[in-house]
């Protein structure tokens, strides 16, 4: 069997995406909005211009991303964040390698919340870094850290390259699981990968002998519990209605019927970020009121929120209508005939596809991974025999967490490089050890050994 004109058609794409991105230096956005014409072009698909350019703004899974993406301007406006380093680092800090658990956790839960990885290594590397260095961290340890954090965010609900990815899996196996328990399976993910990180960084924190904080440098942490305890309370308002609605949903059903439930679970993630952002700003109003004129002050943090949510909406918002087109064309059928063709069986993808998406993320983000191949990997997957549900549930991890590590195209690990004033040869040995492992850990959770919550 040749290889059939769509999946030219799809290496056409990444050839044009990768050469605007690397040659010209675009922005991914504009990348992205060029893309989606070039498709169209090339595959002939006219008819299908305005219902594929319509189709994202139908789904509120695109909304419940937006809505995220501004929640995490007005965490780091109200200080919240900062709230929760600094008591993080009064508990670790005494520890070998403190700092970096707290890089480990802040930027994290951070990333998760913006669903940039290497946006999330400039805004918040520039604490987490410089304190690492100052307890004793070499500077490609210390940059390394911070970009591996930053990464692992990017697949940690509510991230929305997971929300992406569940979009296309209902296009695929509608019904195969539902939102709620998708998120918690995710999240179940995410906890070992953060497993993986911890352990990572303990064993070169002893490498290196990196030091505990000294304590004339280390919040006290009465201090830190009075002013932050409130900021502890904003992960459970996120987590909880994700957890009701996915363990409790035969007492759901019991109580609003089949149709109301349908209902509930689509609204959580609706109502879910508004909730956190009501609460962020009530205990953090003294950092953005400093007069009556509140509503004002309010528009204005929104309005400077612009530069950073609306690229990475308009990229995500794209990349899902180029996805269409794809899919319009039977990408993903035509896909898994050729894998079974060539005699690709399951334990084969499961080494091949995550190297595969390594190399990839070199000249792709994963949302434009996951929004091009995405389909076409999951049914083929399922196709011979893999549990299309878990493979899609792990394709984050193969492509948005590794966008921005892998040598020598990272951004992720360029940034964190020029915060930290490290250089690029010692930076990218360091972080090898950081990918391969991750890659490692894809290829064992895609076996299905390892338990994952929600599962």
């Amino acid at each position: 069997m040749g290889i059939p004109i769509p999946i030219l058609y799809l290496v056409s794409l990444i050839v044009f995406i990768a050469v605007l991105f690397i040659v010209f230096k675009r922005p991914m956005y504009e990348i992205m909005i060029s893309a989606f014409f070039f498709t169209i072009l090339i595959t002939g698909q006219f008819e299908l211009f305005w219902s594929s350019l319509i189709y994202p703004s139908t789904s509120s899974l695109f909304y419940a991303i937006f809505a995220f993406m501004v929640v995490a301007v007005l965490f780091d406006a109200t200080k919240v964040v900062e709230k929760i380093i600094n008591l993080m680092l009064s508990i670790v800090g005494r520890f070998r390698g403190g700092a970096g658990y707290v890089s480990l956790l802040g930027s994290t839960f951070m990333a998760s919340l913006s669903g940039t990885g290497p946006g999330n290594v400039a805004a918040t590397g520039v604490f987490t870094i410089p304190t690492m260095k100052k307890a004793g961290y070499p500077n490609r340890l210390a940059a390394t850290t911070e970009m591996s954090a930053s990464m692992l965010g990017n697949i940690i609900p509510p991230s929305g390259i997971v929300f992406l990815t569940y979009g296309i899996l209902e296009e695929i196996n509608p019904g195969s699981i539902s939102l709620s328990s998708w998120v918690i399976a995710a999240y179940g993910i995410g906890i070992w990968f953060f497993i993986q990180r911890w352990v990572t960084l303990w064993g070169l924190c002893k490498f290196y002998k990196v030091k505990p904080i000294a304590k004339a440098d280390m919040p006290e942490f009465k201090k830190s519990m009075k002013v932050g305890w409130p900021s502890l309370v904003l992960p459970a308002l996120i987590f909880i209605p994700l957890f009701v609605d996915a363990q409790m949903k035969d007492a759901i059903i019991g109580r609003i019927g089949q149709d109301g439930a349908e209902a509930f679970s689509s609204s959580v993630l609706m109502f879910t970020p508004g909730l956190a952002a009501a609460y962020a700003v009530g205990i953090g109003r003294k950092a953005i009121f400093s007069s009556n004129n509140r509503f004002n002050q309010l528009m204005n943090v929104f309005k400077d929120s612009l530069p950073k949510v609306v690229p990475i909406a308009v990229t995500i918002y794209m990349a899902y209508a180029t996805a269409t087109i794809f899919s319009a064309m039977e990408m993903n059928e035509l896909i898994k005939d050729w894998f079974v063709s060539i005699g690709m069986s399951v334990p084969i993808m499961i080494i091949v596809l995550p190297l595969f998406f390594m190399v990839l993320g070199m000249v792709l983000p994963g949302s434009a991974q996951i929004a091009i191949l995405g389909g076409a990997v999951i049914t083929a997957f399922g196709a011979l025999g893999g549990d299309a549900t878990l493979f899609a549930l792990m394709l984050p991890a193969m492509t948005g967490a590794l966008e921005g590590m892998t040598p020598p195209l990272a951004l992720g690990l360029f940034v964190a490089m020029g915060i930290a004033g490290s250089g690029f040869k010692e930076t990218s040995k360091l972080t090898i050890i950081w990918v391969v492992l991750h890659v490692v850990l894809c290829m064992i959770l895609l076996t299905g050994i390892l338990p994952i919550l929600g599962l």
